[in-house]
């Protein structure tokens, strides 16, 4: 879908309608929309062609998408296909491709570092009624998750949180209490980078930003996740993405250093 959807946006730069583009490959405007929306695949030599005609020159960005054209990837996520809803899939499929992650959290501890029981405390309360044939699902595919970091390959984690995110109970003290110590493991075995904001930090006017950003192989292909009452979104527009990032600067310059943040937690946990 993404593949698709950055040859739209190198089409429609040039100008060019779906058909003129359809008529470069041999094929009908039916073809080129399905190729755009995603629904069908493309060989990396027509993303060349395409790239071509399209005055993209841009040689690492060409490179990236002719890549993302022979990907087969069939990860972990996939068996989970049918069981939970494709946003579940598409999230670790963001994830999985990305080369960095940043994360801002302002009410929840990040999905990446839940523990079991923290996992299964939120989507009781988000979901009530939900049936454990359905909740178990969703706790060990968010536990599945941190392979991303915890891998033979881990990808590069930072992630801010709040500390009203560190306070609030969402099951129990031990829960709580068992949550921050694997916030701290986390750190201590290098697989995460955390950040703190106090609650007394003053200009603090950020409760709206949370978000994953997610770097691609090249700038262009960032994408940046945001949870919204009716779902998620998934951001790839360049001025919203560079919007994104200033706001990421600016959450981060609110925050404790690693060190501090680190010792922060550690006081936390003892406080609860």
């Amino acid at each position: 879908m993404r593949l698709g959807a950055e040859l739209r946006k190198l089409r429609e730069a040039m100008g060019m309608k779906s058909r003129e583009a359809a008529e470069l490959l041999g094929a009908d405007s039916v073809q080129m929309s399905q190729i755009e929306s995603g629904v069908a695949g493309v060989s990396a030599k027509r993303v060349r062609r395409l790239a071509a005609h399209y005055a993209c020159t841009d040689e690492d960005l060409i490179d990236a998408l002719a890549t993302m054209a022979t990907d087969r990837t069939r990860g972990w996520w996939e068996e989970y296909r049918g069981v939970l809803p494709p946003v579940f899939l598409d999230t670790a499929e963001v994830e999985h491709h990305a080369s960095a992650l940043r994360e801002i959290v302002i009410t929840h501890v990040p999905g990446l570092l839940q523990t079991p029981d923290y996992a299964r405390a939120v989507y009781t309360y988000m979901l009530p009624g939900l049936p454990e044939s359905e909740l178990t699902p969703r706790v060990e595919h968010r536990m599945q998750r941190r392979a991303v970091i915890e891998g033979d390959n881990p990808t590069p984690y930072e992630t801010i949180i709040h500390e009203f995110a560190l306070r609030v109970r969402v099951a129990d003290r031990q829960v709580t209490q068992a949550q921050l110590r694997q916030i701290l493991e986390q750190i201590e075995d290098g697989h995460a980078t955390v950040r703190v904001i106090p609650t007394d930090q003053d200009d603090f006017a950020g409760a709206e930003a949370s978000m994953m950003h997610a770097r691609g192989p090249v700038p262009q292909l960032d994408t940046v996740l945001r949870d919204f009452p009716i779902g998620t979104a998934f951001i790839d527009a360049e001025p919203q993405l560079n919007q994104l990032r200033t706001l990421f600067r600016k959450v981060e310059k609110a925050s404790l250093d690693p060190a501090a943040s680190r010792d922060f937690i550690h006081r936390l946990t003892k406080e609860l």
